[in-house]
């Protein structure tokens, strides 16, 4: 009796911190597959009803998420998803097309006759999601695509990194529909090299791939400092007639 009651006080924050950890890695998946834009309120007590567990491990997980820089607390208002900067998004994308070409490369030489038709079925959700032009369906199966490969690659560490670089990526306003289908067109590349056990073509798709998100962002950053630039050329003239 004497052995058994520590054990039992024992188990109480083990069972708390499996409780925080899988709540927090609810909340992960929430955030990777698109459930709020950048700026938009998230509910606490709505994930909690959701999760089925009280308001404390999913504050505990908010916590978390604010240190990672994906979510944001502003008091008297509430919970929100954090916004990353344009600029910041470029070294994101840098960063992320260094480990996608690793996991491809890796994942050439591990590739299954199963793996390969589970990404050709991302490809397909992908297809429809740009005819119906939604870009959540898409990102969705986009995760889905480059996440087969990180675990073919059998690199849990590199796998770890891409998913938390992931959610770095969530909260960017990014216009990204315009290049949907070159994306596309890439990773059925990607996916014609990883069948063949071509290294060099899988390699070269995914370093198209990156580029054309990188493009695409510094386009993004350009026309936005042009725009502002013309409105504060507006202002001034304006101001001057006054």
């Amino acid at each position: 009796m004497d052995d058994r009651q520590p054990k039992e006080k024992g188990n109480i924050p083990v069972k708390k911190e499996l409780l925080a950890e899988k709540v927090y890695q609810g909340i992960r998946r929430m955030i990777a597959d698109y459930r709020w834009k950048p700026g938009v309120r998230v509910n606490v007590m709505k994930m909690a009803r959701e999760l089925g567990v009280s308001r404390t491990p999913v504050w505990e997980a908010v916590r978390r998420l604010e240190q990672e820089g994906i979510l944001q607390s502003i008091p008297n208002r509430g919970v929100f998803m954090a916004e990353t900067s344009l600029q910041r998004s470029v070294e994101v994308i840098q960063a992320r097309g260094t480990l996608d070409l690793l996991a491809v490369r890796l994942a050439v030489s591990r590739m299954t006759k199963r793996v390969l038709d589970r990404i050709n079925r991302c490809l397909s959700e992908q297809l429809q999601a740009i005819e119906s032009e939604d870009v959540v369906r898409y990102s969705a199966a986009d995760f889905q695509f480059h996440r087969l490969i990180y675990t073919a690659s059998g690199n849990g560490y590199i796998l770890e990194l891409f998913e938390s670089i992931v959610l770095r990526m969530r909260p960017t306003r990014l216009k990204i529909l315009p290049a949907l289908p070159s994306l596309y067109l890439c990773h059925q590349e990607i996916l014609q090299g990883l069948a063949d056990g071509d290294p060099e073509r899988a390699e070269k798709a995914m370093i198209r791939h990156t580029q054309i998100v990188l493009n695409l962002t510094q386009e993004s950053i350009r026309s936005s400092l042009e725009r502002k630039e013309i409105v504060r050329w507006a202002k001034e003239r304006f101001a001057s007639r006054q």
